[in-house]
């Protein structure tokens, strides 16, 4: 598929500027990550010199490190199985779970996010993410080029009761004029993203037990 100049350029940009990874710019670009690639193979994220291999001390400080946090990340899983049913009595909690399964982010599990196209979703996930984590929060949404961007984050803003402001977009390839013919992401698409590690791991939790509760 063949994906409009600004796109790559957007692109290159990121990771210029910003540094960010091939998989953080496929993500964020909604773009694979192959097609990424292609694009930004060229300019290296600088790192810091490399000293020679990590003595014994840092790889134990590593270690230490690494355990610490895969304790918290259990210690919030066992949270949430403990809270679940008391979520549960909340009205539409049981539904955010079972939307996250199906709609949400999964690959990274330092990271909340759901997105889609349906503004009655959006709502939902985005009522539910500010209510269980403190983290600060990430309204995106993408858009064809033939809609009006302005009406998109008066729409969105008016939606989730945010200033426009806070709201950031990325256009998506050209659709052609909407003219004569129903287009199911008439407002475009928008996530809702929050890096909070524990709440993803309450999350999976949360899931679990949704899933074990299925036939």
């Amino acid at each position: 598929m063949a994906y409009p100049s600004y796109i790559r350029e957007k692109a290159r940009e990121l990771r210029q500027e910003k540094k960010l990874t091939i998989d953080e710019l496929a993500e964020r670009l909604g773009i694979p990550r192959t097609t990424v690639f292609g694009w930004v193979r060229d300019l290296e994220i600088p790192r810091k010199p490399n000293t020679g291999w990590p003595t014994a001390a840092q790889k134990k400080g590593t270690a230490t490190m690494q355990a610490r946090y895969r304790v918290r990340r259990e210690l919030a899983y066992k949270q949430g199985r403990n809270e679940f049913r008391i979520l549960c009595a909340q009205p539409t909690f049981r539904d955010f779970v079972c939307m996250y399964i199906g709609e949400g982010f999964k690959r990274d599990r330092n990271v909340v996010s759901i997105g889609n196209s349906d503004p009655a979703v959006v709502r939902l996930g985005a009522f539910w993410v500010r209510k269980l984590t403190e983290h600060p929060i990430e309204l995106s949404f993408q858009h064809h080029a033939d809609q009006d961007p302005r009406k998109l984050f008066a729409f969105w803003g008016e939606l989730l009761d945010v200033k426009p402001s806070e709201l950031k977009f990325q256009r998506k390839s050209n659709s052609g004029q909407l003219g004569g013919r129903s287009w199911r992401s008439r407002y475009g698409v928008l996530q809702v993203r929050t890096s909070d590690t524990y709440l993803r791991a309450r999350i999976d939790a949360w899931m679990d037990a949704v899933r074990g509760e299925w036939p």
